[in-house]
């Protein structure tokens, strides 16, 4: 962080110390009540958690610390555990990549057992999770929390191992790939002019902000060259008018597009990149395909669930998450055919959900709805589609947008309005938000 913003975080000190006792206890204290003083439930089930992401982290350590006598089995080969939220950072130039990084092993409780592979398939008439190395894991219950796969293969022509080549950027790409669009964008900077284009993918992806908020962060470093009018910068999304889900925050971000004239383009996807030329193509909805030259371009991938859920007969079957995501209830989390299963986390087919702050309200839910079926009780906790995005508009300001199910607003902070910038919001992203969440990795919010 540059002098200026050290200068302004340490003259609100206070706000700060405020803004950590809520990051840390207001998700909380909205969460369905769980009593975590209660003696833990006694059980002999079997319980798979398969994802070490934030997700099954967090789902291990509640309910080792919620049930008693029984095995829960934590799968995935990942032994790296990534704060996924500070990819903006890195790829904005703010952060090292290494900051992201702590290990799988350290956030995990005794009592649970991990198996250091990922899966390759779910039996679920069979209550069997298929390893990568052939052998089955029987399960009693199931929390299914993979994450999502990212496909660049359905772009023509991308590939991961092009991010950070001939001006090709994705802050999606881990934080090496984070870290490598930082310096495709200092070199787009450094050329003083050219063509930026930045992009929304068509399908449904986790911290749909993410795009928007590298838009606003190049802006601003093109803006210290002091050559912004030399640079032509758009952005493409294949909705009609539409560039965030929820309808305040997205008139907000298209009038600043406007005002910083950042030109937008409706009904165009990205469908295919030839990086050597640096050209990308678009498709509109009639099938006609524009080809575009840029110098610096940031790349979107479509996501969906990864293939061993997407083949394993427990996805969608129709509507908008069909042959893609998760089949849950979105209220709670339970899978809507198979009642010993639950989800949670970037993985599920919900109207809303995918991002670090979902998991937070997701996990007490699907907490205490294992707890239910447990016992044989009605499943009553419900997620009511929280998400948070503290949605960067420059490099030192950020919209703190938190909304569920209906696009709601549900604000956490009193002092906090949610459709202003602020200095305050940047703070809490910066500085407040990463011990939050390893705070719920550890099952402690």
């Amino acid at each position: 962080m540059n002098k200026t913003f050290e200068h302004v975080a340490d003259t609100i000190n206070p706000l700060r110390r405020k803004l950590l006792k809520y990051s840390l206890l207001g998700g909380a204290l909205a969460a369905p009540g769980v009593n975590l003083m209660a003696k833990p439930l006694a059980t002999t089930a079997n319980i798979v958690i398969v994802g070490v992401g934030a997700a099954g982290t967090a789902m291990a350590n509640r309910l080792r610390q919620q049930l008693a006598g029984n095995k829960i089995t934590l799968v995935g080969a990942r032994q790296q555990h990534l704060y996924q939220p500070g990819y903006t950072m890195i790829a904005s130039g703010l952060w090292r990549a290494d900051s992201v990084v702590t290990t799988t092993k350290e956030w995990l409780p005794k009592g649970v057992d991990w198996v250091e592979q990922d899966i390759s398939g779910i039996a679920p008439d069979a209550q069997q999770v298929l390893l990568a190395d052939g052998s089955k894991l029987a399960y009693d219950i199931l929390v299914i929390a993979t994450g999502c796969q990212l496909n660049f293969h359905l772009i023509e022509g991308m590939d991961e191992q092009l991010i950070g080549q001939n001006g090709v950027g994705c802050v999606y790409a881990g934080q090496d790939g984070a870290l490598k669009t930082s310096q495709a964008i200092d070199a787009f900077a450094a050329k003083g002019e050219g063509k930026g284009i930045f992009t929304l993918t068509h399908t449904f992806l986790k911290c749909a902000g993410a795009p928007i908020k590298m838009t606003f962060t190049s802006l601003s470093r093109l803006e210290n060259t002091g050559r912004r009018q030399h640079f032509d910068i758009s952005f493409t999304t294949p909705f009609e008018n539409r560039l965030f889900t929820v309808p305040v925050y997205n008139e907000f971000v298209l009038k600043r597009f406007a005002e910083q004239d950042v030109a937008v383009k409706f009904q165009h996807k990205l469908t295919g990149i030839d990086a050597a030329k640096r050209q990308a193509y678009f498709t509109d909805l009639s099938g006609t395909v524009r080809r575009e030259d840029y110098d610096f371009i940031h790349v979107v991938p479509p996501m969906s669930a990864p293939d061993a859920i997407r083949q394993s007969g427990l996805v969608w079957t129709e509507g908008p998450f069909a042959n893609d995501w998760l089949e849950v209830d979105q209220y709670t989390m339970q899978h809507r055919r198979y009642a010993n299963i639950f989800g949670i986390g970037d993985v599920v087919g919900t109207p809303l959900g995918k991002t670090a702050a979902s998991v937070k309200m997701q996990a007490p839910v699907v907490e205490q709805n294992i707890l239910s079926y447990l016992s044989g009780a009605e499943l009553t906790a419900q997620y009511n589609g929280y998400t948070s995005c503290p949605l960067i508009t420059a490099i030192g300001k950020a919209v703190l947008a938190e909304f569920g199910y209906g696009n709601k607003l549900l604000p956490s902070f009193g002092f906090i309005d949610p459709t202003e910038e602020s200095w305050a919001v940047w703070v809490m992203k910066e500085k407040m938000l990463q011990p939050a969440y390893y705070a719920v990795l550890k099952g402690q919010v």
